[in-house]
């Protein structure tokens, strides 16, 4: 059934009558505001990755502009004060942790107080994905992982987007693995391949890739059968972390909620496993 042609009730209550554009997107819905989500991660301690150490190397860390992941820190004294000012600014989430932790990071070596995790790659813009699907000439394609914390997930799912030629994948700044070394291995390689864009709110994003045509399925137990579902569309597949799922707020974002049909006795897949029967299926059903 061709998307102009639903009803708009799935998880959206509010229906009516749409305007289409290329995707049958109704660009008349009503538009929700983002809801405020910059509080720091008190216990969100990243495990592996590229570990900066020492109030000199963090400055110049952030000078340079490269992709960063987090900033620890186990004080906020002396020059630390305008390093945690200048990672706020550049919009990087700083964590307060104890001298233990940091003393475990750095394997002995003289941390000061503070550490920082880059990213093993350069984060790109939603807008960035966006423009790789058209200049591809293809519906787009997109992989949000909302709160996938295991590394080895995040590679493996990223792996999967790669060969299946989705245009990007979406990810949490909070609560959620970030572009570690851990996950570049656990890709294969994928990872230089992927566009992968980090952002602040998966709601307020869901919001603007509705906007921007683009239909999202979120994941998760109770929905319709995937394989009954029509993926040939500019799409978005929501999956939820490890042991929460996706979370309440952007199931209810989503237009459609899908499943995957269990017929043994463990009630779900990995959520590394449920990625590769989804995004494989909705490209078969893209590309025809």
């Amino acid at each position: 059934m061709e998307k102009e042609k639903r009803q708009y009730t799935k998880n959206n209550k509010k229906g009516g009558s749409f305007r289409k554009d290329f995707s049958g997107r109704d660009k008349t819905a009503p538009k929700v505001e983002r809801p405020a989500s910059d509080m720091e991660d008190a216990f969100d301690v990243p495990t592996g990755g590229n570990i900066i150490i020492g109030r000199n190397a963090v400055r110049e860390l952030l000078k340079s502009g490269a992709s960063v992941d987090k900033i620890l820190v186990s004080d906020r004294e002396g020059s630390i004060v305008a390093l945690v000012a200048e990672a706020k600014k550049a919009g990087i989430p700083v964590v307060n942790t104890d001298v233990r932790q940091l003393d475990k990071l750095s394997g002995g070596e003289n941390h000061q107080g503070i550490a920082a995790f880059a990213a093993e790659k350069d984060y790109c813009s939603v807008e960035d994905i966006l423009a790789i699907a058209a200049e591809r000439g293809e519906k787009p394609l997109i992989v949000i992982c909302d709160s996938v914390e295991d590394p080895h997930n995040l590679g493996a799912i990223i792996r999967t987007a790669e060969c299946a030629g989705a245009h990007g994948v979406i990810i949490p700044k909070r609560r959620a693995c970030g572009l570690t070394q851990a996950v570049s291995k656990a890709s294969a390689g994928a990872l230089l391949h992927m566009a992968v864009a980090k952002v602040s709110n998966i709601a307020s994003v869901i919001d603007e890739l509705k906007e921007a045509g683009v239909w999202c399925f979120a994941a998760e137990a109770g929905g319709d059968l995937y394989y009954n579902t029509d993926f040939n569309c500019a799409c978005a597949i929501v999956l939820g972390g490890e042991d929460s799922g996706v979370s309440r707020l952007v199931r209810e974002k989503c237009d459609y909620t899908v499943s995957i049909p269990m017929y043994g006795k463990v009630n779900s897949l990995n959520v590394s496993a449920a990625a590769a029967v989804l995004i494989c299926h909705a490209a078969r059903v893209q590309k025809g």
